[in-house]
């Protein structure tokens, strides 16, 4: 019998025609003049069955263009019913459910402060289902499409809520593991298949489908871990997964490089491991900077569930782990963000703002409140469901800047004619005040290579630390330089010195400075071997006496010769050569002094921890200086050429007991051995042998 409510109905046309923003408003369970009656969209489909009450019935088609009722006797409820999916499921049915999405969810979404965001929006796997969310506030119409309905697009129209501009759907029964898209109609009447924005797992690529998953099923075991406060070492190894060990297969499993990386950590003593992007992307030479799935480690190196193990297994090895984030740019792939519903929605539509011009990806418009919650909750996410220690943002001058590497003409100025992303700032200033609030102990680490100010202040972004790029820069081109020509160029290494506690800094010497021919830090120095290593350790001891936390990346400490190849791995196998195992040796045992010495880390920020001794001997291109806290006192004694000085004197009055307790010439390092023993000592200061193309560090009393 056709229902004369459905037939000729508005809504049957525009189910028909795919563009019904409520279908839940005609679909499921229903009250008509003539009692109740359950209706099922199925296109293409001959007869349906589903089961009520029990028993298993058949449905009337009451249009070819494949609407089907069926008509009940009995009052009954939405759980009174389940219908048959497309694959042989019986579960519930989605148009009989409530919405998922609520009017505060909305509210707080729409204010862009709904911090839980990730709950609410992609796809959240329940006890009865899974329940489908997705902002697009220009679309006509949007469908959930995956393996479940054969990806087609007429099967599971989502209903609209409103202003808030979400789409949404409940599908009972839907568990963890499906593959899923949604299908967005433009207001053009254009169809764009979409991965979902905030998916917590997706396909391998080069397959660009998101795949459901519960993310609240692993059991923690990390409780006793604490995020480590600023006052304390922090020796981070910098990791790129991908590339540090192979394992025989095309990519490690999160599982396996925990177990062997917290063992090498703790082994070298690195404090932290901070990992290049393992947020979704498509392009494996990005290396991870390219994301199109901000709330799902890549299914790369295995599932959410392997990375939380990654995670937690770290923790329980007493190794914090710190994740690079890309909130400045996204790829343009047609796939993700790219003008999700047909419009410019996460990024601006005039290109002067919302194309980068060095990377050519899009630029988020950060002016738009839902698109910094999306970003805001990204973040939370990684330090909630993941349990990370923090989050250094990549880029962040490009989002300070309108002009940021534009040329005159190919930007838009403020209106008073400034050059601040106003919008980029009062963003930035809202993401670290709220990870702080949230999560206590969180770090954030700013990747910033201009001259803003504040960006560790709390009054201005409110970072907790910011890479220090202008000091590797400069040191990285004055190790460059052979020494007979240093002398010339001792201002590079003191320069730093001037606004080393302008902010809270890390000293870095990143992944950026041994890839793109730039060399790797062994071959960028002078000189023969045995000068290139013992710069090399000069080098690294040298960042470990600055003030400011540190960072090195992974290879660094075994002395590549190669560039990083990111489809490669460190080439361990130099290690069966006397230079390199010194070399590492070297940098083992320089991090475990560092970590024993409170006087390297306590007062990293502020220059009570720090006195020169001598930075004007240019002429031997030396420089000496104190480092300070814990009640003891290191002089830190650098000589930058390969002149071995037997009686160099150090300027420091009113020393009582001197000690050698580190220097980075002993032969064990691949050294030349001129270390000191008896120290003689005079009311002004003292005489020391000065190792060639070394670092001395003394312990002193007065």
């Amino acid at each position: 019998m056709m229902s004369t409510q459905a037939n000729g109905s508005p809504d049957l046309a525009l189910l028909a025609e795919g563009r019904h923003h409520n279908p839940h408003h005609f679909l499921g369970l229903h009250e008509t003049p003539n009692g109740q009656v359950i209706r099922l969209w199925r296109p293409g489909a001959k007869e349906i069955y589903l089961e009520v009450l029990g028993q298993i019935v058949q449905a009337t088609q009451v249009a070819s263009v494949g609407l089907f009722e069926y008509a009940l006797s009995t009052k009954i409820q939405p759980n009174d019913y389940r219908i048959y999916h497309l694959k042989g499921m019986l579960a519930h049915d989605p148009y009989a459910s409530l919405p998922t999405f609520g009017e505060m969810d909305a509210f707080l979404f729409n204010k862009g402060c709904h911090y839980k965001l990730y709950t609410v929006l992609g796809s959240n796997v329940k006890e009865t289902g899974t329940q489908f969310a997705v902002w697009a506030p220009s679309a006509r119409s949007v469908s959930l499409v995956g393996d479940f309905n054969d990806w087609d697009g007429r099967i599971c129209p989502m209903r609209s809520m409103g202003a808030s501009g979400v789409w949404e759907i409940f599908i009972p029964g839907l568990a963890q593991g499906e593959r899923y898209k949604f299908e967005i109609r433009t207001r053009e009447g254009f169809l764009r298949i979409k991965s979902d924005p905030m998916a917590f797992y997706s396909e391998l690529r080069p397959k660009t489908a998101s795949v459901t998953y519960n993310v609240d099923d692993y059991q923690w075991k990390d409780a006793n871990w604490k995020k480590g406060a600023l006052n304390q070492p922090m020796n981070v190894y910098e990791v790129h997964l991908g590339s540090w060990r192979q394992y025989g297969t095309e990519f490690p499993n999160y599982r396996q490089i925990a177990v062997d990386l917290a063992k090498y950590c703790k082994e070298m003593g690195f404090t932290h491991v901070e990992l290049l992007p393992v947020m979704e992307h498509p392009l494996d030479e990005s290396w991870g900077y390219q994301v199109t799935g901000f709330f799902a480690a890549t299914s790369r190196f295995g599932t959410p569930t392997d990375f939380q193990f990654f995670v937690d297994h770290m923790h329980q090895e007493g190794i914090g782990v710190f994740l690079d984030w890309v909130p400045a740019h996204f790829p343009t792939d047609e796939f993700s963000l790219n003008r999700f519903d047909g419009t410019a929605m996460y990024e601006h539509e005039d290109p002067k703002k919302g194309i980068h011009p060095h990377w050519h990806t899009a630029i988020f418009n950060y002016g738009r409140k839902e698109v910094t919650n999306f970003l805001i909750a990204s973040a939370l996410f990684w330090l909630d469901k993941m349990h990370i220690d923090g989050l250094r943002v990549d880029a962040v001058a490009s989002m300070l800047y309108l002009d940021y590497g534009r040329q005159p003409g190919e930007w838009i100025p403020n209106p008073d004619g400034s050059n601040f992303n106003i919008e980029a700032i009062e963003f930035i200033k809202h993401l670290n005040s709220i990870v702080h609030e949230k999560f206590p102990g969180a770090l954030m680490i700013a990747e910033e290579s201009s001259s803003y100010i504040g960006v560790t202040h709390q009054e201005g972004l409110g970072f907790d630390l910011k890479w220090n790029m202008g000091w590797m820069n400069d040191t990285l081109r004055y190790f460059s330089k052979d020494p007979i020509y240093r002398s010339h160029h001792q201002n590079e290494l003191t320069f730093s010195l001037l606004y080393a506690f302008s902010e809270k800094f890390m000293s870095v010497l990143s992944h950026d400075e041994v890839v793109h021919e730039k060399k790797s830090l062994l071959n960028k120095m002078p000189g023969p071997d045995w000068q290139k290593f013992a710069n090399v350790r000069l080098l690294y001891s040298y960042f470990i006496c600055h003030p400011g936390k540190n960072l090195i990346f992974m290879g660094a400490e075994v002395g590549q010769w190669n560039e990083w190849d990111c489809k490669g791995q460190i080439d361990w196998y130099l290690l069966q050569f006397p230079l390199h195992q010194g070399l590492q040796t070297f940098v083992r045992e320089l991090n475990h002094f560092y970590l024993k010495q409170a006087p390297l880390w306590e007062n990293d920020y502020e220059w009570q921890g720090y006195e020169w001794i001598d930075f004007s001997d240019a002429k031997n291109s030396v420089i000496s200086y104190m480092r300070k806290g814990g009640g003891k006192c290191l002089a830190c004694v650098h000589n930058f050429t390969p002149q071995f000085l037997p009686r160099y004197f150090i300027r420091l009055g009113n020393v009582s007991q001197i000690s050698e307790v580190f220097n980075s010439d002993s032969v064990q390092y691949g050294g030349s051995n001129k270390l000191n023993g008896q120290i003689e000592i005079l009311p002004d200061g003292f005489f020391v042998e000065l190792a060639p193309l070394a670092t001395m560090i003394f312990e002193v009393k007065f």
